[in-house]
């Protein structure tokens, strides 16, 4: 089900402080700041509460005048669009810098569209912001609002004036049953593999800006997507490069957030170029989910641009199957995210790889496993005398994670818990998903010969 909260968008000219005033909103950093004009380039929603009202905040890119086809113009035309959906915008200015003539021409512009305005003039900070900020009368959208973002001046009276200018609706303090949590679709790959494309298809509205130019995406950027199978928060993340790679300190923070929000997923959906096969960085990518016990689908985007697909799918195939042993039946699909495609199977492989993640396992079944797998491959001698695995249970899931008891079990061979993880992931049909195996030693009372008394 779609969140009915009312939407708050924040517009203005690049580098007002747009996103420094959604994160304190908001009250944790979600989208990336620095001193650089034009950082943030797609909206980015997260929910907030605002003096009791459950509200949905939009940060938008930077308004400015400039051709559609460019990539400012389809910046543009993206926040232009979050103003359409809009119960309420805050329009923010620079107060320092005063009224520009940009300003005033998407002041002019709003005032047409039809929707509540608040008008916030940021950097209003010490004696002088207060004088600074009333420049902003002009632009005929009511009493400007003086805040400093960064400092957190004026921010509370500005949750008063946003609540008191939000549509009536529900307060959010009804005694109703949380709704469920929407599963968490976290969607990496490498620069231009396709992965804002593919968002935009799953919405089937373009609502991330593609492009030629690499690097378009930089904030993580969560989305909600309602599916009649339950409630699904896409998460769009920058292009990951080798580290050795990743020079501009812009570059650095969209590589970090990438990661976090991997960190923060259930289901991690890697977009592969398939026209260029899987590079050694695809496999490091997987392997950091795997790492941080995430659920992965692989998807081969591109697939239509492929002369001879069969024969690709056999050498992804092999070169998963040997360098990415550690997930082995992970789930890959092949797509086209361009022309749509194939895409009917992916939703269903993820809910399959989150199923997977999130199952658990009788204890009855778990230890008559464990005893099969003893009988068919018993573990090795250790100083002469054999490791004794005794009983195993399931301690948590997301990932499957066993606790496995026995005389001298943490110094297992890694060689055998591999077998182990594998004989595990056959026996109960768990292809794909990280599996994670706890070894507990029990102790020996005739350890050294004597005998506890």
């Amino acid at each position: 089900m779609a969140d009915k909260s009312p939407r708050v968008v924040v517009i203005g000219r690049p580098n007002v402080g747009k996103s420094t005033l959604f994160n304190r909103l908001v009250g944790r950093r979600v989208a990336l700041i620095a001193d650089l004009p034009g950082l943030t380039r797609d909206s980015q929603e997260a929910p907030a509460r605002l003096r009791g009202r459950e509200v949905i905040l939009v940060d938008t890119a930077g308004l400015e005048e400039a051709a559609p086809e460019t990539l400012a113009g389809r910046m543009r035309a993206g926040a232009e669009s979050a103003v359409a959906s809009a119960d309420l915008v805050l329009l923010v200015v620079d107060a320092r810098a005063g009224i520009t003539p940009a300003d005033a021409h998407f002041a002019a512009w709003l005032r047409r569209q039809g929707r509540p305005v608040l008008l916030i003039a940021n950097k209003a900070e010490g004696r002088s912001g207060g004088a600074e900020a009333m420049d902003a009368y002009r632009l005929g959208l009511g009493a400007p609002i003086a805040v400093s973002a960064e400092h957190g001046e004026g921010i509370a009276d500005l949750m008063g004036h946003i609540a008191e200018a939000l549509p009536d609706g529900p307060n959010g303090a009804d005694d109703d049953a949380p709704p469920a949590l929407p599963l968490r679709l976290a969607v990496l790959g490498r620069p231009n593999a396709g992965k804002s494309t593919l968002i935009n298809r799953l919405l089937g509205t373009t609502r991330q800006l593609t492009g030629p130019e690499p690097g378009l995406t930089r904030d993580a950027i969560r989305i909600p997507l309602p599916d009649a199978d339950g409630a699904i928060e896409l998460i769009d993340t920058a292009g990951l490069r080798r580290r050795a790679r990743i020079e501009a300190s812009v570059e650095k923070l969209a590589a970090s957030a990438a990661i976090a929000a991997l960190r923060r997923s259930d289901v991690v959906a890697l977009v592969i170029d398939a026209a260029l096969g899987l590079h050694d960085q695809d496999l490091q990518i997987a392997r950091l989910a795997e790492q941080e016990g995430r659920a992965v689908v692989i998807v081969l985007n591109k697939w239509d641009a492929l002369s001879a697909p069969e024969a690709t799918r056999r050498a992804i195939a092999e070169r998963l199957e040997t360098s990415l042993a550690q997930l082995r039946g992970i789930a890959t699909v092949p797509l086209s995210a361009a022309t749509g495609s194939g895409m009917a199977r992916l939703l269903p492989a993820v809910r399959r790889a989150y199923e997977i993640w999130s199952r658990r396992i009788g204890t009855s079944d778990i230890n008559r496993w464990l005893e099969a797998a003893l009988e068919r491959n018993p573990p090795p001698l250790l100083d002469g005398r054999r490791l004794k695995l005794r009983y195993a249970t399931q301690a948590s899931t997301r990932p499957p994670t066993l606790v496995l008891f026995g005389g001298r079990a943490d110094r297992l061979p890694d060689a055998y818990r591999r077998y182990l993880v594998n004989s595990l992931r056959e026996a109960f049909d768990l292809p794909g998903t990280p599996i994670r195996i706890d070894l507990r030693p029990t102790r020996n009372p005739y350890e050294d010969g004597k005998r506890e008394r």
